[in-house]
Order: C-alpha cells, then structure tokens, then sequence
C-alpha cells in the first residue's frame, strides 16, 4: 500500500501514529500567570540534547476559550515555564482523565485525583510520585505547518528521579515501567529491555 497524505489513505482510521510507535508520553505541567495549574499529556515527546539537557513537545490541536491553542501553550507563553512528567504505567487512568477537553480553568491535578509537588528550579506543580520530572525553561515556539500545529522547546534545568527508580546507579525502566502510545488509542508499558554494544565498543 501507497498513499499520500494529501490524498487520503482510504483505511477506517489513520495509520500515521500507528506507524510511529512507540512514543514516550510527556506529561506536561504549567502554571499560568494567575497561578492556575495545568496537565496533559502530549505523545509528540522527545529529548533533543544532551548539552544542555533540551526536550521538545508538539501540540496539534487547539480550544476555542484560548484562541486556538491548548492550555498548556497558553501558559507557556505566560511564564516560559513547563515540566516534563514521565507516565508510569500505574498512572495510565489518571493520565487518560488529564487528556480530556477540559475548560481553562479546570485543574486537571484535581481532576485526576493527583497530589502536587512543588518543582525547584521553576514556579510550577509536577505530578507527585512520578518516576521521573524534567523542569524546563522555554526556549523557543515553532510554529508548524497546519492550522493549529506548535512545537514547544525547552532547556531542562532541574531533573527529579524518584529514589527506588535508580537501581545500581542507573534510572531503571523496569522498576517505573513508564507508559508510551502506540497509535489508535492503544498504549503499552515498558516491560523487558535487552542491550546492544555499538561496534567498537569493548
């Protein structure tokens, strides 16, 4: 099978996140000016860069009571401020609750049932208990081709590991078994691992 995106693929649903799979959650948190605190998760997540630590998440859809652009956008470009919540498998329900069309001014911590913790290097709520939290300051916006497509960057100047994670010095994923998406709306956990050495490396 062939087709062009322009065209249509002619299939009951989109293969194209299916395809793309599978891609870390970043659960991201933001603080408004007025100090209302967001969270949702975007599935267009990755780091960037390692000097210095950079992330990136991709918004692709906007809401009407913020002029066309997510919550988390909106108060981004308040504050210049995000973190990066890494979804353990055990949050699958809560992470699904915060994804929902909620209103500007619904806390989606509250919503979900989660406690707040309080970032360090930022003004912002991270997700308590969570294995893993990236503070982040903006960087830049890219505004992307398509009605309401913007990719976020940021530089990570706090990192927060959850102390039974770090397993004989290294941040271990089996201990948190974070979530990723695969496409539909299907997910899947990281269960198993298996290591390659790249060539030569003794």
């Amino acid at each position: 099978m062939f087709y062009r995106p322009e065209d249509g693929h002619g299939l009951p649903h989109n293969p194209f996140n299916a395809v793309i799979t599978p891609r870390p959650i970043g659960w991201i948190s933001t603080r408004g000016a007025d100090g209302h605190d967001n969270l949702a998760p975007y599935s267009f997540f990755n780091g960037i860069a390692y000097e210095p630590p950079q992330v990136m998440f991709s918004c692709t859809s906007g809401k009407a009571d913020r002029d066309g652009v997510k919550d988390s956008v909106a108060q981004i470009a308040e504050t210049n401020v995000f973190a990066v919540n890494i979804v353990e498998a055990t949050m699958a329900d809560a992470m699904n609750v915060s994804s929902g069309a909620w209103g500007k001014d619904v806390d989606e911590f509250d919503q979900a049932g989660l406690t707040k913790g309080a970032c360090e290097t930022i003004d912002c709520a991270f997700v308590d208990g969570a294995p893993a939290v990236l503070e982040c300051k903006l960087t830049q916006f890219v505004k992307l081709p398509g009605e309401a497509n913007t990719l976020v960057l940021g530089e990570v100047t706090g990192v927060r590991l959850r102390d039974d994670c770090i397993v004989n010095g290294k941040f271990d994923v089996i201990t948190c078994q974070p979530l990723a998406r695969l496409g539909y709306r299907d997910y899947t956990k990281v269960t198993e691992l298996f290591s390659l050495k790249r060539p030569g490396e003794g």
